[in-house]
C-alpha cells in the first residue's frame, strides 16, 4: 500500500479557540499529543507509510515534539487549508504515487477501519475524491458541536452526493441533513495536483479553502464517492478546552 499512498496532514495551525500558545497539533487527548494519536493510527495502517506532515506555526515546536523521523512540508503562511495541502505537493511528488488522503490534525480519534474503509471504497469503484462522512442520529447533546461545525452531505435520488455545501451557505432545509463532512479525503493523486491550482483565494476569509477542490470536480462531473464513518465520536474535532474536555469524558 505504501507504494501507492501518500497520507498529508494537516498541522500548520495554531487553534487560537485552545487558549494555549502550542500549535493545535500539539493539543492534548488522553495524555497524548492530537497528532501523535493519528500517527499512531497510520502505523497500524502500515507500518511502512511516512506521511506529509504540513508545520507552519511553531514548526520548530512540533519537530521537538515528534522528532526529525518524519516528512515535513512548510507552509510559509497561514493562508488557509488549501493552501496548506498545496504546500505538500513537491513533497510528495518526490516518488510517484496514485492515492492522496489528507487528514486533519484534529481528528484524533480516528480509527484504522475507517482509513482502510476509504481506501478500498476508493480503489474499488476507482472514483476522483472519496469523502468520509458522518451519519448524526440528531444534532442533540454532544452532537451538537457537529450542527455548525460542518458542511452538509447532498445526495440525489439514486443516492450518489451531488453536493457539498458549506453550513454558512446551507438553506433551512439543508441544515436538517444529517450527513456532514469532517474532513476526510482520499483523492486520484494525478487528478488531484492537476487541479489544486484552481482553487482560488476566498475573497472574504483571505484564504483558499480545500473545500473548494471537492466543487471543482462536481463541476467537471467526476465520480466522488462518500463512505460514512463507523463511529460518530471520530467526527469530533474539538476547537477549544471546552469540546476537548467533551470528547475526553465520551472516549473513556
Amino acid at each position: 500500500m505504501e507504494d501507492k499512498l501518500k497520507i498529508i496532514i494537516l498541522a500548520a495551525g495554531k487553534g487560537t479557540r485552545m487558549k494555549s500558545d502550542e500549535p493545535k497539533a500539539l493539543a492534548i487527548l488522553k495524555g497524548k499529543p492530537f497528532l501523535k494519536h493519528i500517527l499512531d493510527t497510520i502505523k497500524e495502517l502500515d507500518q511502512r507509510i511516512k506521511p506529509i506532515i504540513v508545520i507552519g506555526y511553531k514548526k520548530e515546536r512540533i519537530k521537538e515534539v515528534l522528532g526529525n523521523n518524519y516528512i515535513y512540508a512548510l507552509q510559509k503562511e497561514q493562508l488557509g487549508t488549501g493552501h496548506a495541502v498545496m504546500s505538500a505537493r513537491k513533497t510528495a511528488n518526490e516518488k510517484p504515487h496514485e492515492i492522496v488522503l489528507v487528514l486533519s490534525t484534529d481528528q484524533p480519534v480516528i480509527s484504522k477501519q475507517t482509513l482502510e474503509n476509504i481506501i478500498a471504497t476508493h480503489l474499488e469503484t476507482r472514483a476522483t475524491i472519496t469523502l468520509g462522512t458522518a451519519i448524526v442520529p440528531d444534532y442533540e447533546d454532544w452532537r451538537i458541536a457537529l450542527y455548525s461545525h460542518f458542511g452538509r452531505i447532498v445526495r440525489d435520488t439514486n443516492g450518489k452526493v451531488k453536493k457539498l455545501v458549506e453550513f454558512k451557505n446551507t438553506t433551512d432545509e439543508e441544515k436538517t441533513i444529517k450527513e456532514v463532512n469532517p474532513a476526510i479525503y482520499a483523492f486520484d493523486a494525478k487528478w488531484l495536483w492537476n487541479n489544486i491550482d484552481k482553487i482560488e483565494m476566498n475573497p472574504v476569509r483571505n484564504e483558499y479553502l480545500f473545500t473548494d477542490i471537492i466543487n471543482i470536480a462536481f463541476a467537471q462531473n467526476k465520480n466522488i464517492e462518500a463512505v460514512p464513518i463507523t463511529n460518530l465520536l471520530e467526527a469530533l474535532q474539538p476547537n477549544s478546552q471546552e469540546e476537548l474536555a467533551i470528547l475526553e469524558k465520551l472516549i473513556q
